[in-house]
Parts: C-alpha cells; structure tokens; sequence
C-alpha cells in the first residue's frame, strides 16, 4: 500500500470532517419533526460508516502491516468523528415529546465519546490500532542454553505449553515471557487514556468508565452495585472451587510451589490470564474417575477441521429453527490461521454490513474449547442476523452482556445427550459422570467470574486516575489477590503493563459484558430448557432440536437493543432482574460434593 494511497485517505479524512459539522444547532426552538429528521438522517450516516469500519478493521486484524493499520485507523477516525459530532448534535433534542423509538434512540446516540479536536481524534484511533497491532505480533524470543537466540514463539504456541506442560519452572518462563511484550505500548495506553477520558468528559461523563457503565438502562454507580451483588451472589461457589484446586495442586506440584494458605501462583492454572482453568482438569479430576472420553481426542482422531466444526455449530443453530448461514459466511471467515502472514487470532465475530455479510475470525484448531467457542462465535452471528431489519440504532444486543451471553447459552446445551446426537460420543458411553463434567464446566464458567468482574474495576480506577500509570501492576495484582486469589509468578515492576498482555485491555473493549454473560447464559438456559418443557437436572438439559425453545430465543434476539435490556429479559425468562441463582442451580450437586472434598483435605491435613 502507498504512502501516496494513504495520504489520499487521509485528504479525504479533513474534507469529512470539515463538511461533517453540518448539525451545528439551529438558533429556533427544535421541535419533534426535526428531531425524527435528525435522527433518521444520523443513523443513515452512521450506518454507512460503520461498514466502511468494519472493512477497515478486517483487513487490519487479518493483514497486520504498518499500512493496513493505517487504513483501520482512518475509517474509525471517520466514524468517530460522526458519532461525536451527531452526539453533540442530539443534545438539542433533549426534552422534547419524543415517540418512546425515538427517544430511545436519543438516548443510544449520546452514549460515545467525542474528540473535538481532529489531530486528537488521529491520535485516539493510531493509538487503539497500533496498540490491538502490536498485541497480534507479540512474540517471545527464548534465548538457546548457549545464550543465542532461540526460536520465537506467539501467543498460541505459548499457551498450549501453558495449558499441556507440568514443569512449574516452564510454565513460569512462558507466563513471563507473554507478560514481558505489552510494557513495549504502556506508555501509549496511558496516552489513549487520557484522550479517552477527554472525548468522554467533552459528552458530559466523568471519565471512560462512567461512559461505560451509563450504557446498562441505568446511572453508572448502580451498574456498579448490580455487578458487587452479583459477585457476592456467586462468591462462595468461587471460593469452594479455589479451595479444592488449592489441595490438588499442591498435591501435584508441591508445597514450595504451592502455599497452604494466601494467594496461588497465577502461571499454574493452564491458561494465560487463569481466566479459566479447564486445562488442568486431568489434575482436579475427581479420584478413580475412569471416564475416558476426550472431545478434543475425538476431533483429532477423526481429523474433524475447521470447516466441519463449524458446520456442526450452525447445525445447532438449524436444528432451532434458525436460518442456514449465508454462502458469504463461508467464502469470507477466517476460520484457520494462515501460514504466510500475522493476524489478530482471537476469536471474533463480526456484522460487515446491513445484510446478511457476516463472519467469524478465528484460528480454529481441533479441541474442545474451540468446539464450544464456535458455537459461541455463531450466537454472535445470530443475533446480528436476528436484528438487522431494526433501525440502525437498535442493531445491537440488549446489552453488551446478551451478545456474549447467547453462544454461551447454546453451549450450555452441548452435553453428553448432544453429543451422542450428532455422531461425537459413543452411544454407550456414560452420560451420568456429574461430577467430572460439572467440574470440567465449572472450571471455565466458575473460575472465569472474578476475572470477569475485575478486570473492568481495575479500567475503572484507570479511566478515573485513582490508578496511575506507574501502578498499573500493583493494583491489578490487588485485584488479582483480592477476587482470584492470585500472586504474580515474580516481583512487579513500575515499568510493568501486565493487564496489557489480555486482548481486551490492548484492545480497549469494555469486559464487564462478559461477567454479566456468566450470569445471563444460566438464566437463558434455565429459560429455554423450562420452554422445551424439560424437568430433570439443569446441567443435563440440551435443547438441540428443539424449535419451541428456538422461537423463544429468536423473539428475544429480533429485538436486540430497541427496548431496555430488562425488557428483553424478561421476554425470554420472564424475569426482570440478572439472577446468579440460575448459575447455583446448575452447579448446585458440585458445590456440595466440593464442600465435602475441602473438608476431607482439611481434615487429613490435621492429622
């Protein structure tokens, strides 16, 4: 791509926003027809924007080069520009008698950020690609025994060494390793920051974290409660299965590595960030368990690929009543990594226009978490495919946590049943081993639920400057004590950025939708299965074929955001309220049988 090419963009980008001021407000008094004008008029101009962004950021995300991220950052500096201009604008209808469409459409509007100053908005949009840039070519370059350089690894090399290897000293080398890339675009985190912080204040909010927590259909500090009284909900479940992976750690790897008491080493747990902990399930495996069935094993035998894996996730979808995917879906994802280029592998669904282009990025390889993150991935899709005959403003989920909370949901359902069904589990195999499989889901949905609360509290205090660049590793290791029960592997240093090694930090995307997607995914679940008019276990129930409960999902899915979210709760559950008990109900039998377990390891422990 030309220097010249991009300039040209860019000339392109001063003309936009020189003629984009045309809602500059008018000195008569508005009135009703002028705002359904306006607002008619933004979401046309917002709609075709946002799929000249979305195009931008595929091509960035899957052909990382210095250029094509200078290509994301051009088209999202466009629709930034526009989004803070027609927000600013939508202040002059504030207070009129408006339709309730209408005025919840006002509302949606002016929740961004809007930088007025055009070399700041530059700023904003270079600082995120860079940044979401340099997080997909990380790479963590070992030195050789001899001291000469060994072969680079990226992220997905190191964590299957995290999630298959048992020597504590790799498992530490590995997790430190990752840690040691984000410092390189700390200090442009701390500078996106504060022009964040400035297109949030120029819309009226304190900083970025009160902006974020205003788009839940309720004022910022009671979001913030609702996301405390969900955590105390579910709190004790965490603590009964931190306590049990405690015993049985120590068991595995000693009590030099493994403390009796106070936080646990974080590089022990299989996963990067220990946001989940599935990895290590053949050490916690409950004693004399003989179940053998390995999904994972059952993928790679049959040399089941990506493609496959998919299919079989839309099948599920289908077999709801649901609409096939698009011939488009297949002809456009991502589904495997390419051998020639660095791309942005986190999984990733994405609505490219106002049809029915939709996609999904993702590296693909043949395990169990990646067969349940498909079936994630495809909720996404769905839902985009649900709303998109609404009104440009109401394309979107309920709220953030419905997006991600739909996958999850169908997940749910991919159970022993399920899977017997579709030809990947023996028919004679056990499908009554509770323990193990709650367990096993346990450590994915459980143990993800501090992670999923903290990591935004510890944004928050960011965006508010109560956390200041130079303890940005002391406060979110605080965190990491205080709700996971956590330490860093080695000390911390002022010049760490170690919440900068997730994605989502990197990559600026609001996280707490995914702890209110832990909670949602059980309550939708519990729905469902209710609808299908199932009665037994809730951790058993599957609703695969079952098209009474997929017309229920899909009514909820149509609305996506044009009624507040606990409307559209309450269309699929009946419910007005995000409850933790659906999440107990379904673990219920595994927090007793841990209970017993603790009290056993206590017990010998004594003696």
């Amino acid at each position: 791509m030309s220097s010249t090419f991009i300039k040209a963009l860019l000339a392109v980008s001063a003309i936009t926003a020189a003629s984009g001021s045309a809602y500059a407000a008018p000195a008569a008094k508005p009135t009703v027809a002028e705002a359904e004008r306006f607002l008619a008029d933004a979401e046309a101009r917002l709609n075709k924007l946002s799929i000249e962004q979305a195009r931008g950021a595929w091509v960035g995300e899957n052909f990382i080069t210095d250029d094509t991220e200078a290509i994301s950052a051009f088209f999202s500096e466009r629709y930034l520009t526009a989004s803070g201009e027609l927000a600013l604008a939508a202040r002059r209808y504030n207070g009129l008698p408006l339709k309730p469409d209408a005025a919840r459409k006002l509302k949606l509007l002016q929740l961004t950020l809007m930088l007025s100053d055009p070399k700041e908005r530059e700023a904003y949009t270079a600082a995120q690609t860079a940044m979401t840039g340099a997080y997909g070519k990380a790479k963590y370059c070992p030195k050789n025994p001899d001291g000469s350089a060994g072969a680079c690894m990226a992220l997905g090399e190191m964590e299957k060494v995290l999630a298959d290897s048992r020597d504590p000293n790799r498992l530490k080398e590995i997790w430190l390793g990752w840690h040691a890339q984000s410092p390189a675009y700390k200090q442009r985190y701390s500078q996106y920051v504060a022009l964040s912080n400035k297109g949030a204040r120029e819309m009226g909010f304190a900083d970025t974290g009160a902006l974020w927590r205003s788009q839940y259909d309720m004022p910022p500090e009671q979001f913030a409660a609702e996301m405390e009284r969900l955590w105390q909900q579910v709190k004790p479940l965490y603590e009964s299965l931190h306590t049990y992976t405690r015993y049985k750690l120590r068991q595995a790897y000693g009590p030099d590595v493994v403390p009796a008491t106070g936080p646990i080493p974080a590089h022990l747990f299989g996963n990067m960030w220990s946001q989940t902990w599935d990895n290590i399930y053949p050490l916690l495996k409950p004693a004399g368990e003989t179940g053998s069935y390995d999904l994972s094993k059952v993928l790679v035998e049959r040399k089941i690929d990506a493609k496959e894996m998919t299919a079989d996730a839309e099948r599920f979808y289908t077999s709801l009543g649901m609409q096939k995917l698009p011939a488009s879906f297949w002809e456009r994802s991502l589904l495997t990594k390419p051998r020639d280029r660095d791309v942005v592998c986190h999984a990733s669904a994405w609505p490219m226009d106002d049809k029915d282009d939709v996609r999904i990025k993702m590296c693909i390889t043949p395990t169990a978490e990646d067969f349940s993150t498909i079936h994630h991935e495809l909720g996404h899709v769905y839902y985009y495919l649900a709303y998109n005959k609404q009104p440009y403003l109401f394309r979107n989920g309920a709220n953030d946590g419905f997006h991600e909370a739909i996958g999850d949901t169908v997940a749910l359902s991919v159970t022993p049943d399920y899977l017997k069904t579709i030809g990947l589990m023996p028919k004679d195999a056990a499908a009554d081993a509770d323990i193990g499989q709650l367990l096993q889901r346990a450590l994915t949905k459980v143990a993800f639920l501090p992670f999923g609360y903290s990591v935004d509290k510890w944004r928050w205090d960011v965006y508010s400057g109560k956390t200041k660049p130079a303890d940005y590793d002391k406060h979110w290791w605080e965190l990491r004590e205080q709700y996971m029960g956590m330490s860093r592997p080695a000390a911390i240093s002022e010049q760490g950025f170690d919440a900068g090694a997730k994605y989502h930090v990197a990559a600026d995307v609001p996280y707490a939708r995914y702890f209110l997607a832990d909670m949602l995914q059980f309550q939708f679940h519990r729905a469902l299965c209710r609808e299908a008019g199932y009665t037994g276990p809730l951790h058993r129930c599957s609703v695969y074929g079952n098209p009474k409960a997929g017309a229920k999902l899909q009514q909820m899915l149509a609305m996506g955001a044009s009624k507040p979210w606990p409307e559209a709760l309450k269309a699929i559950s009946g419910e007005d309220k995000i409850d933790g008990n659906a999440l107990l109900e379904y673990f219920a039998p595994l927090k007793t049988w841990l209970d017993a377990q603790n009290a056993q390891f206590a017990a010998a422990e004594k003696h």
